[in-house]
């Protein structure tokens, strides 16, 4: 990655609304998070310049769009940093959670 270069943790929850891979993004792995059991979230590694925005729709009637630049999102130097934070977001104590790798890019 050059200096420019980030990673960033997109996430997605069914029915409530999703993260869209903007251009100029690339999809470096993809997790689904479940919680006893059942998907309750998807989770999207990539690898972004700052001046890409995501787009997030909200999954309802209304279906209200949002754009946020990329550089506003928490970021990451490394994709290990990326990971370790995505292991800390999908822990929950003690309770049933676990993080299943659907999709790695290849090198």
């Amino acid at each position: 990655p050059s200096e420019t270069t980030m990673f960033i943790i997109l996430a997605s929850k069914p029915g409530q609304y999703r993260t869209d891979v903007a251009a100029g993004m690339e999809v470096i792995e993809r997790y689904d998070y479940l919680f006893v059991k059942k998907v309750k979230a998807h989770y999207v590694i990539v690898e972004s310049g700052m001046d890409c925005k995501v787009r997030v729709v909200e999954e309802n009637d209304g279906g209200v769009v949002n754009l946020i630049p990329a550089k506003f999102l928490p970021h990451f130097p490394t994709l290990d940093a990326a990971r370790r934070e995505l292991r800390k977001l999908a822990s929950f104590g003690t309770l049933e959670t676990e993080l299943v790798n659907t999709f790695t890019a290849q090198d």
